[in-house]
């Protein structure tokens, strides 16, 4: 089973992935939360503590870029592969009201015209590999048949398709009709992304689309580290190891922060997920 971790700002940050891909291995990707290139041609502090080549050494990171500027794209693109990442993303699944007003995102799936020219701009020229997460459109799943035509005509290494529209935000429920429909026309391959939270919801996946590149997930890991090694049939992660992982987290963020409490604020959002696997949880 291949599975990819999906980007959650805030959470998978550097120290993260390393500690986790430790403790549970066997993820064959961790997505870093987007950057978004800048005018001046630099990573901000902020966007570059999370691609430094020393903060994810023995990660396989996979860094997403939030752009709708194709040479913006191209140089951060270009700035990375020279890091050595040999994949980058581009996020056009963003679904945030901040996002999408600048026309980034998923906002870019509004006009597939225009989406058509950036992609042939920065396939054009792009040096490396380029991996794109979509939505299946603005209001209405229907839309993603002219956006698919449209991504059909480029050499995407991988396309991660989270089955709601942008209006849907994280609401209702992922179509998976929808997905089904559309993945027999899809030329690039393809992963999955969206509710998946569980086992039975990853090996349900795996029975229904044996065809797919990877399966991501975001919640579902954070919440049960060891998820992976359950799907494949190993063990629980046992009360020592999650000790242990908990306690790796809570150092990592005070030496990356300098001071305990913005380590505990940190960890605050994994508490979050993880009470939910002892008992009395609620």
């Amino acid at each position: 089973m291949t599975l990819y971790f999906a980007p959650l700002e805030g959470v998978t940050d550097a120290v993260f992935r390393r500690i986790h891909h430790e403790c549970f291995p066997g993820v064959s990707k961790y997505f870093i939360p987007f950057i978004s290139p800048t005018q001046n041609l630099a990573f901000t502090s902020r966007d570059w503590a999370a691609i430094a080549p020393e903060n994810n050494i023995g990660v396989p990171a996979v860094p997403q870029l939030l752009a709708k500027d194709a040479a913006l794209f191209l140089w951060a693109a270009q700035a990375l592969c020279d890091m050595g990442y040999p994949e980058v993303n581009l996020n056009l699944g963003c679904p945030s009201g901040t996002v999408t007003a600048k026309g980034k995102g998923s906002g870019m799936l509004r006009d597939p015209q225009k989406l058509d020219a950036f992609l042939d701009a920065v396939f054009s020229q792009a040096g490396g590999s380029v991996s794109v997460k979509t939505r299946l459109g603005v209001a209405r799943a229907e839309e993603f048949g002219e956006i698919l035509d449209v991504y059909n005509k480029y050499p995407l290494c991988e396309l991660t398709i989270h089955p709601r529209v942008m209006k849907q935000l994280y609401r209702g429920q992922a179509d998976r009709e929808a997905f089904a429909a559309y993945l027999p026309a899809c030329t690039a391959p393809v992963c999955y992304n969206g509710d998946v939270t569980t086992v039975d919801d990853l090996r349900a996946l795996e029975a229904a689309f044996p065809e797919l590149s990877g399966i991501m997930v975001g919640r579902g890991l954070i919440a049960d580290p060891a998820l992976l090694r359950k799907a494949v049939g190993g063990p629980a992660a046992s009360r020592e190891e999650l000790r242990g992982y908990h306690d790796e987290l809570y150092h990592g963020y005070t030496e990356a922060f300098g001071m305990a409490s913005c380590a505990v604020s940190r960890m605050k959002a994994h508490w979050f997920y993880l009470i939910h696997l002892f008992d009395g949880a609620d």
